[in-house]
Formats: C-alpha cells, sequence, structure tokens
C-alpha cells in the first residue's frame, strides 16, 4: 500500500469542450478539503469533439479527445485519470492507452450504489442519456441492479449547469426520485450527471434513502486506487501494438 500522504495529481477530464468563462462551474464540483492531503486534482477539458453526448456519434467524436488529454495527463506526470462522466466516454480506449489508474464517475457510481443497496435508480435530466447509462451497466454485468432511469425532460446548459433553475430544476428531481423510491423499489438514488451535482445536497437532506454524486465518486475512486497501489488489468484493457497519438494535432481548438 503507497503512503495515503504522498504527493499524487489526479486529471479530471470533462469530455466535452466547455467555455472558459463556465470552467468554474466544473471545477466547483469537487468541494475544498474533499480529498485527502497529498492529493490534488487538476482540470482539464476536451478541447474538441462532442458536445452534449446526445448520441452515439456524439460520444465517439468525445472518446478521441477525451483520450488526447488522457494520455497529456500521463506523459506530464499525473499519477491517475478520472473520466468525469456518467456515460465513461472513452473509458475503454483510455485503459488500453494508459497504465496510471483510469476511473470513470459512470462506473465507480454504480459500483458504489450495488454497495449501498439492493437495487438503485438513476434520476437525470435528459432522456437521451439514458441509453448510455443501459448500455454501460450491461456490459459492466450490473443491469439487474437498476430499478430504473428516469428523467425530467431538460436539456443540458453547459453554460450555466443548474444555476438559476434550482427551485425548478430541484423539486422535479425531488419528485422522480421519490417515485423511483415508491413505484420502483429504489433503495440509493443515482445522479445521471456529474452536472447534476449542485442538486446533491438538496436531495440528500429530503429522501430517506442514499444519493450517489457521481462528481464525488469519481474523485474517491481514483485516490482508493492510488492509496491501494492498483491499477486497471492490461490483460484485460490490452496495450496498442501501434500508437498514432500525433493524429491529435491535425484538429484545431475549438475554445
Amino acid at each position: 500500500m503507497s503512503n495515503p500522504h504522498q504527493s499524487r495529481r489526479i486529471r479530471v477530464i470533462t469530455p466535452v469542450p466547455v467555455p472558459p468563462a463556465a470552467q468554474p462551474l466544473f471545477t466547483g464540483q469537487i468541494p475544498d478539503g474533499f480529498m485527502s492531503p497529498g492529493m490534488t486534482l487538476e482540470f482539464a477539458f476536451a478541447r474538441e469533439g462532442g458536445v452534449v453526448l446526445d448520441s452515439y456519434y456524439d460520444s465517439a467524436l468525445a472518446a478521441v479527445f477525451v483520450l488526447e488529454e488522457a494520455v497529456k495527463a500521463e506523459a506530464e506526470g499525473c499519477d491517475a485519470v478520472c473520466l468525469s462522466t456518467m456515460t465513461d466516454t472513452g473509458l475503454d480506449a483510455v485503459r488500453s492507452r494508459l497504465k496510471i489508474p483510469v476511473v470513470g464517475a459512470g462506473m465507480s457510481s454504480f459500483l458504489l450504489a450495488c454497495a449501498l443497496g439492493e437495487r438503485f435508480s438513476i434520476i437525470t435530466l435528459w432522456d437521451r442519456w439514458v441509453p448510455f447509462y443501459k448500455k454501460n451497466l450491461r456490459q459492466y454485468g450490473l443491469l439487474e441492479r437498476l430499478a430504473s432511469a428516469r428523467h425530467i425532460n431538460t436539456h443540458p446548459n453547459l453554460e450555466a449547469l443548474l444555476t438559476g433553475k434550482e427551485e425548478v430544476i430541484f423539486a422535479a428531481l425531488e419528485k422522480a426520485a421519490r417515485q423511483a423510491i415508491e413505484e420502483d423499489g429504489a433503495d440509493v438514488i443515482v445522479l445521471g450527471s456529474t452536472t447534476m451535482y449542485q442538486s446533491h445536497r438538496y436531495l440528500s437532506e429530503r429522501l430517506a434513502v442514499p444519493v450517489v454524486n457521481p462528481a464525488l465518486a469519481g474523485v474517491q475512486a481514483c485516490e482508493n486506487l492510488l492509496n491501494l497501489a492498483l491499477t486497471h488489468s492490461k490483460t484485460c484493457y490490452v496495450e496498442p501494438e501501434f500508437r498514432n497519438d500525433a493524429l491529435f494535432d491535425a484538429v484545431p481548438s475549438r475554445f
């Protein structure tokens, strides 16, 4: 086991380009003092690719530039990478390319929910994210633990997140969560996006079941792997025989 107070750097990657003015909303997902002493979070944003991960097409574009940021993180001496998205966009590819620990907020949240209860429900903003949850849960062998995936029919706003809409959005999320608990049999609630972190305290204070915040679950999983001196299996996530990282340089940045 490694020294828990050893200085370690975790690169947290948002899988889509975010305007510079809005980036503090994303870096604010992790409250001060959450990480253990010696653990430093560094935030990065895909410079091109996807927009809102509304489709497998958008996700495929995003994965390329998530991979670019992850390769850069390892080259710059980071100790772990957290993909800050419940869709785990690019997770398999990044684990194949990198040797340092790589975790996805989605997988981390689902596994945590399974440790907290028998069946969980995902409460999300948008119905177009639901297929990604089910696809990944099927891949992870966890689909039978899903009670339901409920949405509130709200298009995501990457420039404001939930800011300014708290009164309406939080109440709608609470209603969906209560339906998941009372009608679907959920005993744990998982927020459907790291960008929904602003609603975590509100829901936790009002619901009688645990509420998993994926923004925190992802970085905590990174810290746990570093403290345990573990990383993903390269027998599962096989190294590429050939690398072509220079291909990224051909695409200009959006911002």
